[in-house]
C-alpha cells in the first residue's frame, strides 16, 4: 500500500508536468512501471493474461469517462465521417502498415496482419487527454474524438481473427461480423442508456454521491450486455456513456467529476502495469523494427487512410494533415499485443516489444509537437459560446428540481437581465452568487459572466426551464422561446 500510495501520488504530480511540456502523462506513467519492473526496483511481472483483462477493464472506464464528456451537439455533425475512419480507415491503415512490416521487417503474413491490425487504433485515452487541452474547431476536434472512440472495436475483431491459429475466415465473413457486433454494440448502448437516464430522472436516491455510482455501473453493464449479446461491448460501452452524459440528469458536474477521477486512477494504473509487463532489455533488441514500424504507420498508413476516407466529406487539406498527426496511440494497442501471446508457438513477445516501443517513440513526438502543427496550419481559433454548467437536484416531496447555473465566460447570457430568461411558469430564479455575496434577484437584475444561479422549477416544467438556460447561454436574450428556434439556428451556423 506505501509503494502504491508513493506511486498515485507521483503520477497524479506527472500530470502537472505534462501540462507545462506538452508531454503526454503516458509516458510518465509507463516509465514508473518501467522503473518499477525487474530491470529496475526488480519487481517481477510477466502475466500476460491478467494484464488484458485488467487493461479491458480499465478501458470500458476510460471510454465510459469519455462518453459521458462528449457533447453529442459537437460529434453528431461528423458521425459519418468518424465512423468511416473507424471502419474503412481501420482497414486501409491495417493493409498498407502489415506490408510494411512483411516487406521492410521481414515478419511474416499473418504476424504482419496481427501488427497492422493492433497499431491501427488510436487510443481514446490520449486523444482525450491532448486534444481537449487545444481550442480546435469543433467539426476537427469532434471528428478526431469520435474516431479515437469508435475505432477500437473492430480493431479488437480483426487482431482476435488474425491472432487464430489454423486458416482465417474469408475477408467477407470477417466484414460481416464486424458490422454485426458493432450494430449489436450500439443497439445495446443505446437501449441501457435510454433505460438508465429514464430510471435515474424518475427515482430520487439518498444521496447524491449514489448518482455517480449508478452511471458508472451503467456503462459497465452496457458493457457486459453488449459483450453477452455477441456484439461489440466497447462500443455498447461508449455510446451508453453518450447517451448518459448528453441527458439532464441530477447532479450532472458531480457525475462527470467522479468519472474523470476513476478514468484518472484506470489510465495510472493501466500504464504502470503495462510498464511492468515490459522488460527494457528486450525492447531494445526490436527498437530498429519499431521505427521502421512506425514510420510506415505515422508517415503513410495514416495519412493515406485519412486521404481516402475524406474524399466523399471534401475535408480540407490542412484538417486532413492534422487529423493524420493526430492519430496518438497508448495504452489500447499495448493492450492488444498482449493477445497473441495467448497463443503459444507464436513469436509474440516480440510483437509486443514492437508495439511497445513504437507507442513510446512516436507519442513522445507526436504529441508534444500537436499545438506547434495545430498553429502552424492556422486551424487554432476561437470557439463558440460556451455552454452553461447545469446541475439539478430532485426535491421528491415536494415535487419539484432545485437546479444549479454557473455562467461560463463567452456564454451569451452576459448582460441578460432575469426577466429576459423568459422561464417558463411554475420556474423561477431564486438566489444570484456574485463574488463572495448572494442576493435575491429582482426582474431587472442583470447577469454577468462567473454568477451562479439557483433556479426552482417544479417537475412539469423542470425540462423546460433547463432547455430554455441552455438555449440563451447559446444564443442570447433572442434565442426562441423554450429554447427551439436558438438551437435550430445553432445547428444551422
Amino acid at each position: 500500500m506505501l509503494v502504491s500510495a508513493i506511486v498515485l501520488l507521483v503520477a497524479i504530480a506527472a500530470v502537472r508536468l505534462s501540462t507545462r511540456t506538452g508531454l503526454p502523462s503516458l509516458l510518465i506513467y509507463l516509465g514508473l512501471g518501467l522503473a518499477l519492473g525487474q530491470d529496475g526496483l526488480g519487481i517481477e511481472f510477466d502475466n500476460a493474461e491478467l494484464t488484458q483483462v485488467l487493461g479491458y477493464a480499465a478501458l470500458v472506464v476510460i471510454l465510459a469517462e469519455g462518453g459521458l464528456s462528449t457533447k453529442w451537439r459537437d460529434i453528431r455533425p461528423v458521425m459519418p465521417a468518424a465512423a468511416v475512419l473507424a471502419t474503412v480507415g481501420v482497414g486501409i491503415s491495417v493493409a498498407v502498415t502489415a506490408a510494411g512490416a512483411h516487406y521492410l521487417v521481414g515478419l511474416d503474413w499473418q504476424l504482419a496482419l496481427i501488427m497492422g491490425a493492433v497499431v491501427s487504433s488510436t487510443d481514446a485515452a490520449a486523444v482525450f487527454s491532448v486534444l481537449r487541452k487545444m481550442p480546435l474547431p469543433r467539426r476537427l476536434a469532434g471528428t478526431v474524438e469520435a474516431e479515437s472512440g469508435f475505432n477500437d472495436p473492430p480493431v479488437v475483431i480483426l487482431v482476435i481473427a488474425f491472432s487464430v491459429s489454423g486458416p482465417m475466415d474469408s475477408w467477407y465473413l470477417l466484414i460481416g461480423n464486424i458490422a454485426l457486433q458493432l450494430a449489436i454494440g450500439v443497439a445495446v448502448g443505446v437501449l441501457v442508456g435510454k433505460l438508465g437516464e429514464y430510471g435515474m430522472r424518475h427515482v430520487a436516491l439518498s444521496s447524491s454521491g449514489l448518482y455517480p455510482i449508478a452511471v458508472m455501473a451503467l456503462c459497465v453493464l452496457a458493457y457486459a450486455g453488449g459483450s453477452l449479446a455477441q456484439g461489440s461491448g466497447f462500443l455498447a460501452t461508449y455510446i451508453c456513456g453518450i447517451v448518459l452524459g448528453n441527458a439532464r440528469l441530477p447532479h450532472r458536474p458531480a457525475t462527470r467529476g467522479f468519472a474523470e477521477g476513476v478514468a484518472w486512477i484506470a489510465q495510472i494504473g493501466l500504464f504502470v502495469l503495462l510498464g511492468l509487463l515490459a522488460t527494457p532489455s528486450e525492447l531494445l533488441e526490436d527498437f530498429g523494427a519499431a521505427l521502421v514500424i512506425g514510420v510506415v504507420l505515422t508517415l503513410v498508413a495514416r495519412p493515406v487512410s485519412v486521404l481516402l476516407c475524406s474524399l466523399p466529406f471534401r475535408r480540407p487539406l490542412r484538417e486532413q494533415v492534422l487529423m493524420s498527426w493526430a492519430g496518438l496511440r497508448g495504452a489500447v494497442p499495448i493492450i492488444l499485443a498482449t493477445i497473441p501471446m495467448s497463443e503459444p508457438g507464436r513469436d509474440s513477445d516480440r510483437i509486443f516489444n514492437i508495439v511497445f516501443v513504437l507507442v513510446v517513440v512516436f507519442t513522445l513526438i507526436q504529441g508534444p509537437t500537436l499545438p506547434w502543427v495545430t498553429r502552424k496550419l492556422r486551424l487554432a481559433g476561437g470557439e463558440d459560446a460556451q455552454d452553461l454548467e447545469i446541475e439539478s437536484a430532485p426535491l421528491e416531496r415536494l415535487r419539484g428540481h432545485l437546479i444549479a447555473v454557473s455562467i461560463p465566460d463567452g456564454s451569451r447570457m452576459q448582460g441578460v437581465e432575469v426577466a429576459e430568461l423568459r422561464l417558463p411558469k411554475g420556474a423561477a430564479v431564486t438566489l444570484v452568487v456574485r463574488g463572495d455575496s448572494s442576493f435575491v434577484p429582482s426582474p431587472s437584475t442583470v447577469l454577468r459572466h462567473g454568477d451562479e444561479l439557483l433556479v426552482v422549477a417544479t417537475d412539469a416544467v423542470r425540462d423546460a426551464a433547463e432547455r430554455r438556460l441552455m438555449a440563451v447561454g447559446r444564443g442570447g436574450k433572442l434565442a426562441g422561446w423554450l429554447g427551439t428556434a436558438g438551437s435550430s439556428a445553432l445547428r444551422r451556423g
